[in-house]
């Protein structure tokens, strides 16, 4: 088959709710995919940070055929020997007292929301019905009902109400917005230390430490969503490390498998997720042992391959090399470690069309927003890779498609 054979039957059997360049992925090894015809390109999303660990990654590969051969799958109605160790190993790293696994990063940030919730009726004394729970502009959790009821994208909203109510969405990086918003109902704050699909999104430096200062006075639940920043993309562990901040609920996925399975997880101490009772949430595949056993390795290999630490180098490389380069087309370079933004001008029309250019030349990325171009390749990648790539993108953003 060709690749218009395939792209076909996608437009004829699956539903359009995507439109993919015309590319067609056959298999994968670290930083660098294939298409059906044998042509490698170099992996600029990385799976949206879920492959931060590589493609088929040799370590987690094996676990997951381990594990696959002797028990897949097992209900939550019965225990495994993958989900205590598993809990363990990631409450040890991450510093909480209890975590909750699910499957993907809507169902954990759901799962969130429902604990804070939980908490605010039972804990704070909010009356029952009134909590609300604080967002932001800009702001990406998942596509759910509720998770699109907040969003600030029309057309994530449009013809999906009516929407859930309990929620107030004001702009990303401003304390004074954060304290008028503020009511004796609020129970949480919902945040993505950097707005990764909202355009490469960083806020200003203390943000967070104000943010954490105020939940701490109110007695308001700090939710952070770092299922794309977590797990070392932005060169440290969490990316609220960088301002030393320890937020009361932490929202994992993507790279906690590796790109090789669905699993995310929300993590809090037991003053937060103790007031969960067995029927009060669940999931049929969450916390099952396939899933357990691929994170506990993609775990290990984040921290014995200190990926934070090549993310955080490779990542001020990236950054420093985009930031000189000179370029009409370029508006601004933003992010930190290997989570990037690069915004182009009006003039240069929508960054889709450099996303399509940058393809030709052998880079996979992907357009947000409309006019920011978002790099977030896998945290294996090598300096070598990384110059084969800025070359190629410096040569698309100066305007010059010649080479390949």
């Amino acid at each position: 088959m060709e690749i218009e054979d395939y792209v076909a039957l996608e437009d004829r059997f699956a539903a359009h709710n995507y439109d993919p360049l015309d590319i067609i992925l056959d298999r994968g090894r670290g930083a660098w995919v294939w298409d059906i015809q044998g042509r490698r390109y170099i992996d600029f999303l990385g799976g949206y940070s879920a492959v931060s660990q590589g493609h088929c990654h040799p370590r987690i590969l094996q676990a997951m055929v381990d594990q696959a051969s002797k028990l897949p799958m097992a209900s939550r109605a019965f225990g495994n020997a993958q989900l205590p160790l598993f809990a363990q190993e990631l409450c040890e790293l991450a510093r909480y007292e209890m975590m909750l696994p699910m499957n993907t990063g809507a169902e954990a940030v759901e799962t969130a929301l429902k604990a804070a919730r939980k908490w605010g009726y039972s804990v704070k004394g909010v009356p029952e019905g009134k909590a609300e729970v604080i967002t932001f502009h800009g702001n990406f959790h998942g596509r759910t009902i509720t998770l699109v009821s907040f969003s600030s994208e029309q057309q994530y909203r449009a013809g999906y109400g009516p929407l859930t109510p309990g929620f107030r969405t004001i702009p990303f990086g401003d304390t004074e917005a954060l304290e008028d918003s503020l009511n004796r109902n609020t129970v949480a704050i919902l945040v993505e230390p950097i707005q990764a699909e909202g355009g490469v999104v960083v806020p200003p430096q203390g943000y967070f430490r104000q943010m954490r200062g105020i939940c701490d006075r109110d007695r308001i639940l700090l939710l952070a969503d770092e299922i794309q920043t977590g797990l070392g993309r932005t060169g440290t562990l969490f990316a609220l490390d960088w301002e030393g901040i320890r937020p009361d609920v932490l929202i994992l996925g993507k790279a906690l498998s590796g790109g090789f399975y669905p699993v995310s997880a929300v993590l809090a101490d037991r003053q937060v997720l103790g007031l969960f009772s067995p029927g009060d949430h669940g999931s049929t595949f969450g916390g099952n042992p396939l899933a357990c056993a691929v994170a506990r390795e993609a775990l290990r290999v984040l921290v014995e391959e200190d990926l934070a630490g090549n993310a955080r180098a490779q990542g001020d490389y990236l950054l420093g090399r985009l930031a000189r380069m000179e370029s009409d087309l370029v508006a601004d370079v933003r992010g930190r470690g290997l989570l990037v933004g690069i915004q182009v001008r009006d003039k240069a029309g929508q960054a889709r069309t450099l996303v399509s250019a940058l393809k030709d030349q052998g880079v996979l990325c992907k357009e947000t927003r409309g006019n920011v171009i978002r790099l977030s390749p896998p945290l294996v990648i090598t300096r070598d890779e990384l110059e084969w790539a800025l070359e190629r993108i410096e040569r698309v953003l100066r305007g010059d498609r010649g080479g390949s």
